[in-house]
């Protein structure tokens, strides 16, 4: 029997901290300042926002999509700086990053930063952070997640009034020089779906449209989309003979019909999907958030929400969505569909009784069953990956994207950061590898005898001839590169630091604002302290006997314009999940820190 735990106290109000911000360092060098090397020194009487980002993080991506507006109002005044620090191997290689920052289409300095050398001077505990610098060279601000973009506008024009009235502040262009452009037919195409004509439809992600290709795979029929379309990915071909289209950035569904060229929305608002909002209803009037994959199986349409990490259903005949699996927690958790945990969601292929998944920050291939109850074929969790081929609970893969069913009732896999097409064989319970030497496969469909291979990063399809032997490859075994942060056994004190945007308070207009999750892998790891609670601070009592784990931790706050004459303030979500290794070690930390905004006044 554990000891009662100490009474909670609230955190301690925040102090506004002066501290000088590190350098930015990094062995990648620096891409889009056309050569130049940046230092602060360079940056200094700009406001700076410092994005740690990395490029398999869907969070991530949504605020380089939250950030644009802000870079273009303040493109005189602030600059934003990425730096990109890696999770997986691949995504540490330099040309990796030059991709995903054309891919992404970011127009800012970026540091490539391989080795996570200003991830760690910063502090960085969570992909996506943001960090705030004033002119004159001083972190006035962190926040972690998503949502932040309204307290970020608000903190700059601040920094903008505050250091033109001292001197400090330098108006003009900023380091940005944008790369030359490239002239391919495909730019980063996703995903591929095969039509009743022969025909290729691929989705176009950088160029915002979808391409058909002839029989071929590379002479272009036509293009499709002139600003419908935000960054495409899974195409499905429906029963009545119209494809639907994974709209990912503009978070919706569309219809492009092959015989007239129609394109129709049906399902999202167009807007993102926060916690909180609904769930199920009229497919029009619910949001979506980043659908990455779509699927036919069981007369609806599956999608793999990959923003929210989970799988949600569209009845076409009733005109409605509804989650059908997951709890939006990122993780890797099997068992009935709403109890079930996916990290990123992002391919799906129906196979009869089954509907596969590749759950892409998991390195998992997944699949669901009529019955609605999830199980995972290959892949252990968010920390593991490699090149492993052999009994599947041993396998590794890395990152995949994509899954293919074959003819046999096994499946394909787009091992996308192991530049592989691996497959997974149910009835031997084997994960062998088919073909090696692609760049960054998304996706594979079947013709004839045939896998046709969405080769993202080389811009193209590949038609492979779907071998009888696997290829031998050496096997290989990661860990994420995060330092563990070491802590003292039995009880820590974790605090999420949230600090409401200037002229905004919490909303506790319908009950409590703020929301956190606690959990660990292994589940053993907590003795006391985990599941859901409205505080932002709790006391977790960890089990003296393991030597290390993963705290998995996912706050929200929800925060409101505070203006008594306004009825109808407007109001901002903000949210993250963190997963923090962690090593017990006597002298460790008794306190863990995470922000979500502001500044730790412990610090």
């Amino acid at each position: 029997m554990n000891d009662a735990a100490p009474a909670p106290t609230p955190a301690p109000a925040p102090r506004r901290a002066r501290v000088r911000a590190p350098e930015l360092i990094g062995k990648g060098g620096w891409l889009n300042t056309g050569g130049k090397e940046l230092t602060l020194a360079d940056l200094r009487g700009k406001c700076v926002v410092v994005d740690f980002w990395t490029f398999c993080c869907i969070n991530c991506l949504h605020v380089l999509d939250e950030l644009r507006e802000l870079e273009e109002k303040h493109r005189d005044t602030l600059v934003i700086v990425g730096v990109h620090s890696p999770k997986f191997v691949h995504e540490a290689e330099h040309q990796a990053v030059v991709d995903a920052v054309e891919r992404y289409e970011v127009h800012h300095p970026v540091l490539d930063d391989p080795e996570l050398a200003t991830w760690k001077q910063y502090a960085v505990r969570a992909w996506p952070t943001l960090v705030v610098i004033d002119p004159e060279g001083y972190i006035v601000a962190q926040h972690a997640g998503e949502g932040h973009a309204n307290a970020l506008a608000t903190l700059v024009e601040e920094l903008e009034a505050e250091h033109e009235a001292k001197g400090t502040l330098r108006r003009g262009d900023g380091p940005y020089v944008p790369p030359e452009p490239v002239a391919t037919d495909l730019r980063f195409p996703g995903k591929a779906v095969l039509l009743p004509s022969g025909n290729h439809l691929v989705s176009d992600t950088t160029r915002h449209q979808l391409v058909e290709l002839a029989p071929d795979g590379e002479s272009v029929v036509r293009r499709i989309g002139d600003g419908e379309f935000r960054e495409p990915q899974g195409l499905a071909l429906l029963p009545d003979g119209k494809v639907v289209v994974a709209d990912t950035v503009n978070h919706a569904l569309r219809t492009f019909d092959p015989e007239t060229g129609a394109i129709e929305r049906i399902a999202g608002t167009g807007k993102q999907w926060w916690q909180g909002s609904p769930t199920s209803g009229p497919a029009l009037d619910v949001a979506l958030s980043s659908p990455w994959d779509v699927a036919w199986w069981q007369g609806k349409v599956w999608i793999a929400m990959a923003g929210v990490h989970q799988l949600w259903t569209y009845d076409p005949e009733a005109g409605t969505v509804q989650v059908a699996a997951g709890t939006t927690n990122e993780g890797l958790v099997d068992g009935p569909a709403a109890e079930a945990w996916f990290a990123q969601p992002s391919g799906l292929a129906a196979a009869g009784d089954r509907l596969w998944i590749a759950d892409s920050e998991t390195s998992a291939v997944r699949w669901i069953d009529t019955d609605g109850v999830v199980h995972t074929a290959v892949g252990t969790g968010l920390f593991d990956f490699g090149h492993r081929d052999g009994e599947a609970g041993q396998a590794l893969l890395q990152h995949p994207l994509g899954v293919t069913a074959l003819p046999d009732g096994s499946v394909a896999i787009a091992d996308t950061y192991n530049h592989a097409l691996r497959r997974f064989d149910p009835a031997t319970g084997e994960v062998t590898t088919l073909a090696t030497d692609l760049r960054e496969p998304s996706d594979a469909v079947l013709v004839g005898d045939d896998i046709v291979v969405v080769e993202s990063a080389r811009h193209r399809l590949t038609r492979l001839r779907l071998p009888e032997e696997a290829v031998q490859v050496e096997s290989v075994a990661h860990r994420t590169q995060r330092e563990a942060t070491e802590v003292a056994p039995g009880w820590l004190r974790l605090d999420v630091v949230f600090q409401a945007p200037t002229g905004q308070k919490l909303d506790e207009r319908y009950g409590p604002s703020t929301r956190l999750l606690v959990s660990s892998t292994p589940p053993e790891l907590l003795l006391g302290g985990e599941g859901t609670g409205t505080d932002l601070f709790r006391e977790l009592d960890l089990n003296p006997e393991l030597a290390e784990g993963v705290l998995h931790v996912s706050a929200m706050a929800a925060s409101c314009d505070d203006d008594p004459a306004n009825e109808y303030p407007a109001c901002h979500v903000h949210q993250q999940d963190w997963g923090v290794p962690v090593r017990l070690a006597e002298g460790g930390v008794a306190r863990l820190p995470l922000i979500l905004a502001g500044m730790d006044a412990q610090v």
